[in-house]
């Protein structure tokens, strides 16, 4: 797990005290020539805070879903690596951000979910903040009973709140306030998507309240969840009934540019059908792409799938540098669709089917993470025709290394 001692001097830690740099710079070659990242990038909890500093604080990263706060005054905490986060919906319904701590002694504000009906307060002496993160009251400050003091500016002492963007319902935060706007950053995706959904088709989306969610605990690093979702390659031998649907031969490569998403495609997506029910499809999907479904990681830690009739993100809670939390929300076009009782066998087929699929990779995952204890591996190989996505990512989290 993730020291006291890590956590403080993340900043301080000297990328080429830890690995070879040599070997980050050798990621990034021709695709033929190119070795993977090296070991430590999997195995260094001294590398994860580097990690931590460069890629999750800097880049938009995503830590939920908007819909595990459906409610004004739902709140919830989440841990970034160490750096402790409130995710709260406000009373505008908007999703708003906060460093979970309370600007007084610097006690933890919230330890649990929970629904908030006016303010968030100090479990430590009830200093209070309402749901846009503004100091309101201070009990006693002044001596019993005087809760308020002339030369105390409380605007001063309100929450720090955190860069976010909620897009698809997936909620993204940028802790450094240093990355592109956010509309900047997910346009190349939006842009190639554009052609399947629009803008407005985003917003049929719903969150399937039933059977919508599922969250796995994997024994491996965050990364390997990413290189192993953005290719086809091992579909005949890890999931050979997906294959017998839509087999490697009906996949095609995702490389998306500028540098932020990669994955890969299916040419044969066949609908869920029981009688005469199916989901309801997107409005604007063209029937000559119908049979299309795309699988994308948008860097650094979230996995979506699009498909005719449904959505899902599937996303990454690193937890040290060997155990990863994995989370997948469900969503369909229409309430109808996500939470009508007529298509709730329907719901549970699909969310189980994903499991299923999900868990099969987790041997995968695993299997590397022990694999990158051998002292003679050099990071690997990538085939220049089925890696091409796996190696994109690479490149990613290496540029960010020694940018």
């Amino acid at each position: 797990m993730i020291t006291f001692w890590m956590a403080e001097n993340s900043k301080n830690l000297n990328l080429k005290e830890i690995l070879d740099i040599e070997k980050i710079k050798a990621v990034n070659q021709p695709i033929e020539q190119a070795n993977g990242l090296p070991n430590e990038c999997y195995t260094s909890s001294q590398y994860l805070m580097i990690e931590r500093e460069n890629v999750f604080k800097d880049k938009w990263t995503v830590i939920g879903v908007g819909s595990s706060v459906p409610n004004p005054g739902d709140a919830k905490p989440y841990n970034l690596l160490g750096i402790p986060l409130i995710i709260l919906r406000d009373k505008e319904n908007k999703v708003r951000v906060f460093h979970n701590v309370c600007s007084h002694r610097g006690f933890k504000l919230l330890s649990e979910p929970c629904y908030l009906k006016n303010v968030l307060r100090c479990p430590y002496h009830s200093w209070s903040y309402d749901f846009e993160g503004k100091l309101v009251a201070t009990p006693h400050i002044g001596g019993l009973n005087i809760h308020t003091l002339e030369k105390f500016d409380k605007s001063k002492s309100n929450l720090k709140e955190v860069r976010s963007n909620v897009w698809m319902d997936i909620i993204f935060v940028n802790i450094n306030n240093n990355e592109v706007e956010f509309k900047e950053y997910v346009k190349p995706l939006e842009d190639r998507w554009s052609k399947f959904i629009t803008k407005k088709d985003q917003h049929l989306l719903v969150y399937s309240r039933d059977h919508g969610h599922f969250s796995l605990d994997v024994k491996s690093n965050w990364k390997f969840a990413i290189e192993n979702y953005c290719e086809s390659y091992h579909l005949p031998t890890i999931h050979p009934e997906l294959n017998k649907v839509s087999n490697i031969s009906d996949h095609y490569h995702i490389q998306g540019l500028p540098n932020r998403f990669a994955g890969q495609g299916s040419k044969k997506y066949e609908k869920l059908i029981k009688g005469n029910k199916s989901f309801d499809n997107f409005k604007n999907w063209p029937k000559d792409l119908n049979k299309k479904s795309e699988y994308i990681a948008l860097f650094p830690n979230v996995m979506i799938g699009l498909h005719i009739d449904h959505f899902y993100t599937f996303w990454l809670e690193p937890i040290s540098v060997n155990e990863t939390k994995e989370h997948l929300a469900m969503y369909y076009i229409g309430e109808n669709s996500a939470n009508g009782k007529e298509f709730e066998s329907m719901r549970k087929e699909n969310v189980r089917f994903w499991k299923d699929v999900m868990s099969e990779d987790i041997k995968v995952i695993e299997g590397m993470q022990e694999g990158r204890n051998s002292p003679v591996y050099n990071g690997g190989n990538f085939s220049p025709v089925m890696d091409g996505p796996t190696h994109q990512f690479h490149k990613w989290v290496a540029s960010n290394l020694i940018a």
